[in-house]
């Protein structure tokens, strides 16, 4: 299937499950503080909605396998020290940004949020800068 066709589907579900859960539970979509909230000390009440949103994020692929043969993930292009080093990084940021990149980029500029712009413009600016340090500077991949 043509890339573009799959990357506007993907955008389609996407956007159309942030609708559904702000719709429907008055939550917001971002998978830094769906992810939080399973984490203790937070009550066990709203554990099955999260549960749920988390587990069609890792099944998703498995569909997408079942019906184009291929779940259009790439093998990694780093090792994994590099990786760890990323998500780490990545853990800060969205402490320090109050959000992730779904919460403020998906779910905050449909709301016309100035923190979810901000935030957005940080995390493209921070994003444009490190692959220009790594590539150009340090002369990595």
């Amino acid at each position: 299937m043509n890339p573009f066709v799959l990357a506007a589907i993907g955008g389609v579900l996407i956007g159309l499950s942030a609708v559904m859960l702000m719709a429907l539970s008055g939550r917001i979509a971002g998978i830094s503080g769906i992810i939080g909230g399973l984490l203790p000390p937070k009550p066990a009440d709203d554990r099955s909605w999260r549960l749920a949103f988390i587990l069609g994020l890792v099944l998703a692929p498995v569909g997408l396998r079942v019906l184009t043969g291929d779940d259009h993930i790439g093998a990694p292009t780093v090792g994994t020290a590099t990786l760890i080093a990323a998500g780490l990084l990545v853990g800060i940021g969205t402490a320090l940004g109050g959000g992730c990149t779904s919460g403020h980029g998906i779910c905050g500029i449909s709301r016309l949020s100035p923190r979810s712009m901000a935030a957005v413009g940080v995390f493209m600016l921070t994003g444009i800068a490190t692959v220009f340090v790594v590539r150009h500077m340090l002369g990595g991949v």
